[in-house]
Parts: C-alpha cells; structure tokens; sequence
C-alpha cells in the first residue's frame, strides 16, 4: 500500500474538481477535439462554476471538449491559437461577449512552456509587425526585431494522458500529447485523467513523459467518446 502523501488517486473527476471556484484561470490540454480531458471537463460543467478564464488551444466545437463550457456561459475569456471549428465560440467574440486573446501557435505553446520552466518572459521574432506585438517591448537583438512575450500560468491545469500510475506519472499517446505535457507544468494545481491507471513500478521509467512531481491528483477516466472534427477517408 502506498504512503497516503503519495497516492494522488481521486474517486471520480467531480471530487478532482471539487475545489475550484468561479473566476479561476484554468489550462486546458488537447488540440481541436485529440487529446481533451473529457471527465474532467464533464465534470467542470456539472459543478456550474463561471467567470472561468481558460487558456487552450481553442475552444472545441459547438458540443464537444470545452465548446460545453463555452455553451454554458462558464467562460469569460480565452486565451488561444484560433477559434477552429467553434461557431458559437465565433459569434461571442464577433459580438463582444467573450474576451479573447488570440496568440500565435508556437508563442502560446512557448508561453505556457516557460511558465512551467519558471522563465518569466521571452523574446520572439512572431509577430513583429502585426496588431499581435501591439502594446507590447520591441527590440533589436542581432539586427532581428523580436517582441517580449509573457510567460503563462494557471490556478488549474486538467491534462489527458493515456497511462499513469497513482504517483502521478504520466505517459502520453502520440499526438495526443500535443498541450498535455506543458500544461502539466504550469499551473498551481494540475489534475490529470488517464485512460489506464497502474500500479507505481509499472510504468517503464525512460517512457515516462511527464514525472509525477508536476501532478497532483489523478483519475481513471472512463466513457471517453473521443470525436472526431473531421473524418477523411480515401475514396474507393
């Protein structure tokens, strides 16, 4: 049996998200509909909180990943790369109703990656030149104009992986670690559901992606329906 300090096993995702309170900044991992923590998510919209500030890649569709907490009201501002497949999420920033913050891809992944690294802020040549850098330091380093962006962090993080064991390590399955690991890193409190939970020991140490230091709860999810935006297929 392990140590209690040690097992970071949570009976379900609505005792994993017990704590959170409306107005909290919270990671959400996944990229389109791959790789999203769908319990955890589920779980977030059955507790009601609001005013939630949300940093993800984008915001799902209509009715699946977060989409059910953009359908909700849940979400007073995100912070992402594109607003993708997401009509609703379109029509609340075209009318004002939800502040977004658009970031470049590889700057919203180096931004979050920073925040996990304690680097509080960075320079990048992206941007530069465009309504992005507005507002922001400008500077000639090298002859190359780069930006100063900001590191990002979060009250909460909720991660999916494919396997963990109860000390928290997670392994992650191919693309669908996409945001996964580093918001694993850069939030307060990161939650983290797994498809498969194992015993500590099980878990080949040189695959593990993300060391259960950064973790501190874990649940098995269960029911996943993982959807699809897009299905393509060959033609016969």
């Amino acid at each position: 049996m392990l140590p209690a300090a040690m097992d970071k096993t949570y009976e379900s995702a609505a005792a994993a998200v017990a704590d959170m309170t409306d107005g909290i900044t919270l990671m959400s991992g996944g990229f389109g509909l791959c790789g999203n923590p769908e319990n955890l998510i589920k779980a977030i919209a059955d507790k009601g909180i609001k005013d939630l500030s949300i940093v993800s890649n984008n915001c799902g569709v209509d009715d699946k990943g977060l989409g059910i907490l953009l359908y909700a009201g849940q979400v007073k501002k995100m912070t992402s790369s594109y607003v993708g497949e997401n009509k609703h999420f379109e029509q609340l920033y075209l009318s004002g109703e939800l502040e977004v913050e658009l970031v470049p891809q590889g700057t919203l992944a180096e931004r979050i990656r920073a925040g996990g690294a304690g680097i509080p802020a960075f320079y990048t040549p992206t941007g530069y030149g465009t309504p992005i850098a507005e507002g922001k330091e400008v500077r000639d380093i090298g002859g190359r104009m780069v930006v100063l962006e900001h590191a990002i962090r979060a009250d909460y993080a909720i991660v999916k992986a494919w396997k963990g064991d109860r000390h928290g390590n997670l392994v992650f399955r191919y693309t669908a670690n996409n945001f996964n690991q580093a918001m694993a890193t850069a939030a307060k409190v990161t939650i983290a559901e797994v498809e498969e939970l194992v015993e500590p020991g099980e878990l080949d140490p040189n695959f593990v992606q993300t060391p259960g230091i950064y973790v501190d709860r874990i649940i098995k999810g269960t029911d996943y329906e993982k959807p699809i935006e897009f299905r393509t297929t060959r033609e016969g």
